[in-house]
């Protein structure tokens, strides 16, 4: 067949359309920043004070010597411009029993291509965020496996650094892959009637793990040898600017269809929320 193309002969109306996930990364990201019109946002945080003695003598100096409050910018410039385009020439959507129609390759594609590239690229970004020295405790947040604890004791672990570090107890989500999800559910030390609560609120969620959502998202998806993230979702604003999908249709030079697609996105922590990133390697 010419360019790799099946033509219809006998073959099922029906199409053997590819397993698709959805985002997984959603429910660990957010969207409180404006970039309507620009590509960089700044993110100002201030400085703090310096807690001493009160004098009660000194004059003037008794709360201390003042001096200016000090603050800090963080620019976040949008870096991920992606695009895909492909041709369905008339012939060949007319030849395969109207399998080949445009728009639905077009969603075929998000849901296999661009959806899996972006929830790779946020949970990259978000382990890449998690910090080698804790605000408060001084720990690194990116921790590897214990020999002899199990599973579960390495999950509590992760989640001990955030205590430390002031990291709010609510609003933590977990991102697992599924042979360090089995690994917990088969610790002895894991109660899975009492710690496992079968809520499906995220998509992706597979229940709870010490009052943490949990998603199981697939191996290729994490970093080399990372089992688990856990993260907040105020940590990650993540905006995705540009979701443009395009179909012409018999356009100059072509007898068929031209889909244009593309992608402007990026996802950035926010450096005085890091402490809330804890990850977790196998080795």
């Amino acid at each position: 067949m010419a360019l790799g193309l099946n033509y219809a002969e006998k073959y099922a109306s029906v199409v053997d359309e590819r397993f698709k996930l959805g985002s997984l990364t959603s429910g660990v990201i957010n969207n409180n920043f404006d970039w309507v019109g620009v590509s960089t946002v700044h993110v100002f945080h201030r400085d703090l004070a310096t807690l001493g003695n009160y004098n009660m003598s000194g004059g003037m100096a008794r709360y201390g010597t003042p001096s200016d409050l000090q603050n800090d910018v963080q620019d976040m410039v949008l870096t991920q411009d992606k695009a895909f385009t492909y041709i369905i020439d008339k012939k060949t959507q007319e030849n395969t029993m109207g399998t080949m129609e445009a728009a639905a390759t077009l969603a075929e594609n998000i849901d296999n291509v661009v959806i899996p590239a972006l929830d790779k690229y946020r949970i990259s970004a978000i382990a890449g965020g998690a910090p080698a020295t804790g605000s408060h405790s001084g720990q690194s947040h990116i921790i590897t496996a214990t020999a002899g604890n199990g599973a579960y004791e390495e999950f509590l672990g992760g989640q001990e650094i955030l205590d430390e570090d002031y990291a709010p107890q609510g609003g933590r989500v977990a991102l697992i892959t599924p042979a360090f999800y089995n690994k917990i559910k088969l610790d002895s030390n894991f109660i899975q009637a009492s710690d496992l609560a079968q809520r499906m609120l995220l998509n992706g969620q597979v229940g709870e793990i010490d009052g943490v959502p949990v998603i199981k998202v697939p191996t290729t998806y994490m970093p080399t040898d990372v089992d688990y993230i856990i993260t907040n979702p105020a940590v990650a604003p993540s905006p995705v600017k540009i979701a443009e999908y395009k179909i012409h249709v018999d356009p100059p030079g072509l007898s068929g269809t031209l889909v244009e697609a593309r992608f402007y996105y990026d996802c950035f922590i926010l450096s005085q929320k890091a402490d809330a990133i804890v990850v977790h390697k196998e080795k």
